[in-house]
């Protein structure tokens, strides 16, 4: 996991203490404490920017292979984040066509 830096921490600390996931598809029920999720991998590293990390449920952040299968959901996670992309953002990383993964998700789920 990536450090966090102090501008990025104060901006998610500033954000309502809300699982994401929950909020957007309301499909499970919040257990546990309230964790960060670096959603975004550009060039091989996390993205360290307040839209690329959202705040989930340890629930939807738990891999529990030996009861119930994967809570964690990639995919629903990067189009949490995907969904903050502004065009000034977007031009930030050039090289991803997050556009295309936006409407590709969007097409997936729904909304």
């Amino acid at each position: 996991m990536r450090k966090v830096s102090p501008n990025v921490k104060k901006e998610m600390l500033e954000r309502p203490e809300k699982c994401e996931r929950y909020e957007m598809f309301h499909d499970h029920i919040c257990q546990g404490r309230l964790t960060w999720e670096h959603a975004i991998i550009y060039a091989g590293r996390q993205v360290d920017a307040s839209w690329a990390i959202i705040k989930i449920c340890a629930w939807s952040h738990d891999v529990d292979e030996f009861q119930d299968g994967h809570h964690l959901d990639k995919n629903k996670n990067e189009y949490i984040a995907l969904k903050k992309l502004t065009p000034e953002l977007l031009k930030q990383y050039p090289r991803n066509n997050w556009e295309q993964k936006l409407k590709y998700l969007d097409a997936k789920y729904n909304n």
